[in-house]
């Protein structure tokens, strides 16, 4: 049984209005064969852009059938239907509906590119169309730049560009002038001529006239349909064909190029939209990396000090803590406890430590100055910073020599700064004269400003020349890098417990300073991130706002690329990739923004500098463009959940 190419039967289509419902087509019965040329004709508001609409299957009936080729219609999901617009349909616009962003070439082959095909041989068939139709020397140029006849030329050349069966044209000439509008007419000839089915839309006798069959509709009803009596069907004559589509990895990466390059030149085309879009994320991603290198840098500088306190180390006290008013009556701390302990497999190094303040004396030069009696393992356990001479030795510490080191604050007080020419001096610590051999950077004792002057001898000197005190201050533990402080801290307080019978000592454990001075400032380096994220959030919602907004202003090129035959999903790609790429722009940017911060923020001298790690700067790029998908999908899934005929509209 022969199937016609268009059947409709009983075809209603009811729009809402208020309360109520307004019918625009009823009962619509109509065929159309392969190789026709039909107008149809009415006024305004009879229904014939509807039945249009309906036929190039941009908008669904209420009731009714329609078929093409005997198919169904109604079934169709809207991947199927966008197939079918792609392979049997083409569209000539009244008022073009061409990309503004794109050259004539490049709108001619949007068909093809969503339909698959190889991009040499559809740039070839492109071109070829454009030189059929007297375009060849206009090929590159943009819609703005042609004419209104020019325009529907490309945008016929378009409608063919898939090699169409059916060329539908709503109001072909209707924004033409004369001479535009005869030209138009003669290439729908032409085009009748080698098979296409040709179905004008007017309400131009004249146009309609050149039809070989007149459908009129009036009120939603056809109400007349005559043909002429020399009208004929054509049979389709070998045209050159569309190229084969490519396979469908193929055919996926030429769309996503597609929808990559547009993206492009639509931030191209709003460019300072574009960059007050991407200003949010710029100054989120900018504001986290900043903070987290801020608080590396300062980390590292806070470990830098606490290695002056000497790092894991543990500094044993008598008493029972720093309040312990008694604690300078214990005398249990003695030298032999150091030897005991230097003894234990994860102790590294042990130097007793007696102190008390004194005057330091050179000429008329006179200052307090805190004196620490010191063994020679004291400046290694310390990590001291030699800055001219040397250390005392062993032999100095047996021998009770009267050999000094003194610190920078000190060397600055007493010799004006030059730590060369205090080397070999002699100064008088209390009554007490000491030659200096060493000195050495100043460095924090742990408590107390480290801006205090500060004298270091063998301890066997203080005690038997300055305090006549044999106790101890305190001893000072270099732990094994291979054992755990906090475990040797325990074993230490088992081991001196049980030499003198009772826990008269408490232990200072400068890991556990180390440790919480590193959790402070990770805490602090996160609320103030978490801050910046807070900003990095409200740069999506702006993407997403910006994106909507974009939405709203290009729903004509998502009704014309819906018309051509692209899928929701192409729609979809396009939004979601522009959504990415201004945030994945504004993160890059982002970045660069923390860098130039870090280089000035480090001309100004600061005791530390900025941290730039690769975890965060990638972290904050990978970040950007999640945050362009998360905040960029529902703008795009409104832009591809559109109505074809209500974006076009």
């Amino acid at each position: 049984m022969h199937e016609p190419l268009i059947s409709l039967k009983g075809l209603r289509r009811d729009y809402a209005s208020g309360d109520g419902t307004i019918t625009v087509l009823k009962d619509i019965d109509l065929t159309i064969e392969t190789g026709e040329m039909v107008a149809i004709i009415g006024a305004s508001g009879s229904g014939k852009s509807t039945l249009m609409n309906i036929l190039g299957l941009l908008d669904r009936p209420t009731s009714g059938t329609y078929r093409i080729s005997g198919q169904e219609t109604a079934a169709l999901d809207n991947d199927a239907l966008s197939a079918l617009r792609r392979e049997h349909f083409g569209f000539i616009f009244q008022r073009y509906h061409l990309l503004e962003e794109i050259s004539a070439l490049a709108n001619v082959e949007i068909p093809a590119v969503y339909a698959g095909l190889d991009r040499g041989q559809r740039r070839l068939r492109a071109a070829s169309l454009l030189g059929r139709l007297g375009m060849a020397e206009r090929i590159d140029h943009r819609p703005g730049h042609l004419s209104g006849g020019q325009q529907q030329r490309v945008s016929i050349a378009r409608a063919l560009m898939n090699d169409a069966d059916v060329i539908l044209a709503d109001e072909p000439t209707g924004a033409l002038d004369k001479a535009s509008g005869e030209e138009v007419l003669r290439i729908l000839d032409e085009l009748h001529a080698e098979g296409h089915t040709i179905i004008i839309v007017t309400h131009d006798a004249n146009v309609a006239a050149r039809a070989g069959r007149i459908i009129e509709i009036s009120d939603g009803e056809i109400v007349s349909d005559t043909q002429r009596a020399d009208a004929g069907i054509r049979e389709k004559q070998e045209a050159p064909q569309a190229p084969s589509a490519k396979n469908r990895m193929g055919a996926g990466i030429d769309r996503f190029r597609e929808a990559f390059l547009m993206a492009c030149k639509a931030l191209q085309a709003h460019r300072m939209r574009s960059f007050l879009t991407m200003l949010g994320i710029i100054i989120g991603i900018a504001s986290v990396i900043s903070v987290v290198a801020l608080g590396t840098g300062s980390q590292r500088q806070v470990l830098a000090n606490i290695s002056s306190l000497g790092t894991n180390t543990l500094e044993i006290f008598p008493g029972e803590g720093f309040g312990d008013m008694r604690s300078g009556r214990v005398k249990t701390l003695v030298v032999s406890d150091a030897d005991a302990l230097a003894k234990l497999p994860y102790v590294a190094a042990v130097t007793p430590t007696v102190s008390t303040s004194a005057t330091a004396r050179f000429g008329a030069t006179e200052a307090n100055a805190l004196v620490n009696g010191v063994g020679s393992g004291y400046f290694d356990v310390k990590g001291s910073k030699l800055l001219a001479g040397r250390f005392f030795d062993t032999a100095s510490i047996v021998a009770m020599d009267q050999d000094a080191v003194i610190d920078e604050n000190t060397a600055k007080t007493l010799f004006g700064g030059d730590a060369d020419q205090a080397i070999g001096r002699v100064i008088f610590v209390g009554s007490v004269p000491c030659r200096i051999i060493g000195v050495i950077s100043s460095q924090q004792g742990g408590f107390g400003s480290s801006d205090n002057l500060s004298i270091y001898l063998p301890y066997t000197s203080v005690q038997a020349r300055v305090t006549g005190d044999m106790s101890l201050r305190s001893l000072t533990l270099k732990i094994s890098d291979d054992a755990q402080t906090s475990v040797a801290e325990q074993a230490v307080t088992a081991f001196l417990t049980g030499r003198h019978g009772t826990k008269d000592f408490f232990v200072l454990n400068t890991d556990d300073i180390r440790q919480t001075i590193t959790s402070t400032t990770q805490t602090m380096t996160l609320l103030v991130g978490a801050i910046a994220v807070i900003s990095l959030i409200v740069g999506g919602i702006g993407v997403m706002n910006i994106m909507l907004v974009s939405v709203s202003e290009r729903i004509g090129e998502i009704g014309v690329r819906m018309a051509v035959g692209a899928r929701r999903q192409d729609i979809l790609q396009q939004f979601l990739i522009e959504a990415v790429l201004v945030c994945l722009i504004g993160g890059v940017l982002g970045v660069a923004l923390a860098l130039l911060f870090g280089g000035i923020f480090s001309l100004f001298g600061s005791s530390f500098g900025l941290v730039f790690t690769a975890t965060p700067i990638v972290a904050a790029v990978a970040s950007a463009c999640l945050i362009g998908i998360a905040f960029g999908y529902l703008p795009a899934r409104n832009a591809s959940r559109l109505d074809p005929v209500a974006a076009l509209a």
